[in-house]
């Protein structure tokens, strides 16, 4: 019997057990490894509140989950509650699905003061993330600004433009529903440092913008080029370049404000002990398309700030680390040990590109460790055994179930279903 770690339980480490079950069927027992009491990973913690038909791939990891040879083991931290070198004494094979959940930097002056935040950070707060309960955001000023020409930009505009009605439906949670129903912000500006050709983002999301109950997008149409310009796009970016096109269309007769202010690269952050407004420089592309400054800057005002530039995976002792990633070819990092998703290749592409990411690392692990192989390591038996040594306690499935019955039966009618959002409340619900 084989026997396979899988350390994170997001979209890649799902896959990657399944495609590990695809290929080993009952010669092999494949455990996910969370350091949270829940798994999911991304999906519960990273997409949007109001994109419940993007959490619905949930639903297939349950039937990962819920297999024979599949078990999650959470509440366990990799590099503190055991070590990578543990884990393949104890694992024919480990697979590195730790996912990137630390904010880039901005790298300019100011970004210490309060009221600047990454986008992690913000998107964990109103997503119920553990270490972000407590998170605070300031909305009591009237202008936000968030850095970034990407979705998760358009997330954290959208999040902080809709009203408590539009969030019916979603699971965001109470602490952050409320804040946001109390929120002064009136205009978010999106700052980005290219042009509308260089933008990031879907026209599913862009398009949210223009159906908001209180809040209109504004654009400049002299940040455009002329329209005939867009034929040569790739056809989901010319879309949703048409979309911002047709904001300029949109009567601005709503109290707020989404406001796309292209080639403004953010270079310092100024404020009385508090962020109170951002310094950009207008940029201009240079023939290869990148930005560059113009040395013409202005002030954005804004109390809250939220980068949206990027993630980074946490590095692990022991493990090679390099550019923001685990160092590797191909998903390898070295004997038995692999990588996949944003741990593996950077913070890019969908939650559907971690699939063929994960297949394509489980069949060079079936490669090096062909099914039909004995296999005399203990794997999960022997994990167990080491964290309770150590006085951990780690969950399983069933728990994760038994939380998720405990959330829904305290929900209130008509309301956002609630959440736990500390790790120990997951645990107090077990009655551990």
């Amino acid at each position: 019997m084989r026997h396979f770690a899988v350390v994170g339980s997001g979209p890649a480490g799902f896959y990657t057990a399944e495609a590990l079950e695809k290929a080993y069927g009952e010669q092999a027992r494949i455990d996910i490894l969370d350091r949270y009491p829940v798994p999911y990973g991304l999906i519960r913690f990273g997409v949007a509140p109001d994109h419940q038909s993007l959490k619905a791939v949930s639903k297939r990891y349950d039937k990962v989950a819920e297999s024979a040879g599949v078990d999650f083991i959470g509440n366990v931290s990799i590099g503190t509650d055991v070590s990578v070198a543990e884990l393949l004494d104890l694992y024919d094979a480990v697979i590195l699905a730790t996912g990137a959940p630390k904010d880039r930097k901005l790298g300019i002056p100011g970004e210490d003061l309060p009221g600047v935040v990454g986008s992690a950070e913000f998107v964990g707060w109103y997503n119920g993330h553990p270490e972000f309960a407590d998170l605070n955001p300031p909305l009591d000023g009237a202008h936000a600004a968030v850095v970034g020409a990407g979705n998760v930009a358009l997330d954290c505009a959208r999040i902080l433009s809709k009203t408590r009605h539009e969030f019916e439906g979603s699971d965001i949670v109470g602490h952050a529903l409320d804040a946001l129903d109390r929120s002064a912000i009136r205009t978010v500006t999106i700052l980005g440092r290219r042009g509308p050709h260089q933008i990031a983002m879907t026209p599913k999301e862009l398009g949210e913008l223009g159906h908001l109950e209180a809040s209109v997008p504004i654009i400049d149409m002299a940040d455009f080029p002329p329209i005939e310009a867009d034929e040569p796009l790739e056809p989901g970016l010319r879309k949703s370049v048409s979309l911002l096109r047709g904001f300029a269309d949109l009567e601005a007769n709503k109290p707020k404000r989404i406001v796309f202010d292209f080639f403004a690269k953010p270079v310092a952050i100024e404020g009385d002990g508090r962020a109170e407004r951002i310094i950009v420089e207008r940029t201009t592309l240079d023939e290869t398309g990148a930005a560059r400054g113009t040395g013409e800057t202005y002030a954005v005002l804004a109390s809250l700030i939220v980068s949206a530039i990027g993630y980074s995976t946490l590095p692990i002792d022991d493990v090679p680390f390099e550019g923001g990633k685990f160092r590797n070819v191909a998903g390898c990092i070295g004997d038995r040990l692999f990588a996949v998703g944003w741990a593996r290749r950077g913070p890019s592409g969908t939650i559907g590109t971690n699939r063929p990411d994960g297949y394509e690392v489980a069949d060079q692990v079936a490669a090096a460790l062909p099914p039909g192989g004995a296999g005399d390591r203990p794997g999960s038996a022997g994990l167990k055994r080491l964290l309770g040594e150590r006085g951990i306690m780690s969950t399983d499935y069933d728990d994760w179930r038994k939380i998720e019955e405990t959330e829904t039966g305290r929900a209130r009618p008509g309301s956002p279903r609630e959440k736990f959002v500390r790790a120990e409340d997951w645990l107090k619900a077990l009655g551990r």
